[in-house]
């Protein structure tokens, strides 16, 4: 590894910039690297709770949870997860809560990795079957607005919102051996 350490994306700098003056102060996630600067930058946070899971579908309970208690909470997941929460989702849906996830999308751009196809394939679907409304970013320069309005319709207008954030925001991602 370099000693250098490189500037994140400005697109990640952007979501977290929005989660955090969309008052989010829980970040509920599964540790993935398109999410990574939003991690860190929570963690570091002192106003930002991060809890981070062994499964997504923890997350849909800790984000209905928070509300109940008075906070802002938001999932960050990866789309192999989605499958993971179908479930969990019919709480958000029996109970009304709002609810923000940012899915980082894999199954599409550049995928090398087969495993991941399917459920990419299907995330957007997913979502919908679940009543969960889609917001999809797929430019860097879109990202921050996109982060916003989901906030806005999670948490002003009471919807259940997923921002899809595209693979080839992230990149190309490559198999590596030691």
């Amino acid at each position: 590894m370099s000693s250098t350490t490189a500037a994140p994306p400005a697109w990640q700098q952007a979501v977290f910039h929005a989660l955090k003056e969309g008052g989010i102060s829980q970040i509920a996630y599964v540790p993935d690297a398109g999410h990574a600067y939003a991690i860190r930058a929570a963690i570091a946070d002192p106003e930002i709770k991060d809890t981070v899971l062994t499964t997504e579908e923890e997350g849909v309970a800790l984000v209905a949870g928070a509300w109940l208690g008075g906070d802002r909470a938001a999932l960050l997941m990866q789309s192999s997860g989605v499958g993971n929460c179908v479930n969990m989702f019919s709480l958000l849906r029996s109970c009304n809560f709002p609810f923000l996830t940012l899915v980082t999308m894999r199954g599409e751009y550049a995928e090398f990795n087969p495993w991941q196809g399917p459920m990419g394939k299907q995330t957007q679907a997913a979502l919908e079957l679940m009543g969960i409304t889609v917001l999809r970013a797929s430019h860097p320069d879109e990202v921050g607005e996109i982060v916003s309005a989901g906030l806005d319709a999670a948490f002003l207008a009471g919807e259940q919102v997923a921002v899809l954030l595209s693979q080839s925001l992230i990149g190309r991602k490559k198999w590596e051996r030691n």
